[in-house]
């Protein structure tokens, strides 16, 4: 069944040097650029399977990527990111769920909770590394994310707190593990060894010993 929800996917043109900077020199810049489309390509995948009314592209770049067939694109803005996921939540009308590329093992379990209950306040989606892979608001308000300090270990307890300050019922989803460092990829691998992003972590470790 069909949802109001609007799933937005943030992600950003997987060009080397400019994506996944920290799986180098372990793999080449084009290597840590081709496991970074795969990891967003398996994203775009869950996305498409989602009972969601729109599908969204938040896009940092120039050139789509494929598989954004049926997704409305919204090219990201200046500024850090939390100004940037601010403007995100502004633009959007009705209950919208976003999700990052770098947590291509994502299931659609994963968010199941957000479509068995999408009349709570929010959803909050955990990540290992301090961060959230997640983040569902019924209400979007980019007042939100706006000053929320991004990148740190506290980011996500600082996120969940703003959330809850504003009297917002938060429920929490799963903790996920997103790809920032090679030990990080080859862990996602092994939780999802059929996808495109372990299909790809391997052909480019494999490359990196020749």
């Amino acid at each position: 069944m069909t949802t109001d929800i609007t799933v937005a996917v943030v992600a950003k043109e997987c060009l080397p040097g400019r994506v996944k900077t920290r799986l180098t020199p372990a793999l080449t810049p084009e290597g840590a650029a081709r496991v970074a489309a795969a990891s967003l390509a398996d994203t775009l995948a869950t996305v498409r399977a989602l009972p969601a009314a729109r599908r969204l592209l938040f896009f940092d770049g120039t050139v789509l990527p494929e598989g954004t067939e049926g997704f409305d694109v919204l090219h990201q803005t200046t500024g850090g990111l939390d100004e940037r996921l601010g403007a995100l939540f502004d633009a959007v009308d009705g209950p919208t769920l976003l999700v990052g590329m770098d947590t291509p093992q994502f299931s659609a379990a994963d968010v199941g909770p957000v479509f068995d209950d999408p009349s709570r306040d929010a959803w909050f989606g955990p990540a290992e590394d301090g961060g959230f892979w997640s983040l569902y608001l019924r209400e979007p308000d980019g007042a939100h994310l706006r000053g929320v300090p991004m990148s740190q270990e506290d980011t996500g307890a600082i996120q969940f707190a703003r959330l809850t300050g504003a009297g917002l019922g938060v429920g929490t989803l799963g903790v996920l593990l997103d790809v920032d460092t090679v030990s990080d990829a080859e862990r996602v691998a092994a939780l999802a060894p059929d996808s495109e992003f372990a299909e790809a972590l391997r052909t480019e470790t494999v490359g990196s010993l020749r």
